[in-house]
């Protein structure tokens, strides 16, 4: 019984005396008590007209449920700022048409939606930690034979963004 409490104890100490840790992998520094999120803008002009709108919205809530700061408009003891600077549909595994009416057609197989984001980040109590343009890349394949692009898009913009929210947090917070 001893043992066990001085293990619970011990364990308890370890994880208060490392700074402020969470379960989602963030790693901040006690004195660091909010963070602004600037507007991601959309620099290419393709795909929905609300995709700066989805990712900014993406990535202040992603920070606000896996941390513990506050939000603020500007000057925040993190800061991040960025853009959308690629949105590209690329054809995948070529295949055959198989058809006798046209010579040489080939078609995709598979399409991939690439999405690319680049983003600032600055840290006001370490510099250490600050990036400055960095891209942050992910893609979702899909089959147009079977799927259509106007149906699935959404759905493929809202995984791709997860993936990229996801790179970013623990690119800054995380220090991974």
């Amino acid at each position: 019984m001893i043992k066990q409490t001085f293990i619970i104890f011990l364990s308890t100490t370890l994880l208060v005396s490392c700074g402020v840790y969470s379960f989602t992998g963030a790693n901040i520094s006690p004195n660091i008590k909010t963070i602004s999120i600037q507007t991601f803008y959309d620099e290419i002009g393709t795909g929905p007209p609300n995709l700066s709108q989805l990712f900014t919205e993406k990535i202040r809530d992603y920070y606000q449920q896996n941390t513990s700061l506050t939000i603020v408009p500007n000057e925040g003891d993190l800061q991040l700022e960025g853009s959308i600077v690629g949105y590209r549909l690329t054809p995948m595994a070529p295949k055959s048409s198989g058809s006798q009416n046209f010579a040489n057609t080939d078609i995709a197989a598979l399409q991939r939606l690439t999405i690319t984001v680049k983003v600032t980040y600055l840290n006001t109590q370490d510099e250490s930690y600050d990036f400055e343009g960095q891209s942050f890349s992910f893609y979702q394949d899909y089959d147009p034979e079977k799927q259509d692009f106007n149906s699935i898009e959404a759905a493929l913009v809202e995984f791709i963004y997860d993936a990229i929210v996801l790179d970013i947090f623990n690119a800054s917070v995380a220090n991974w």
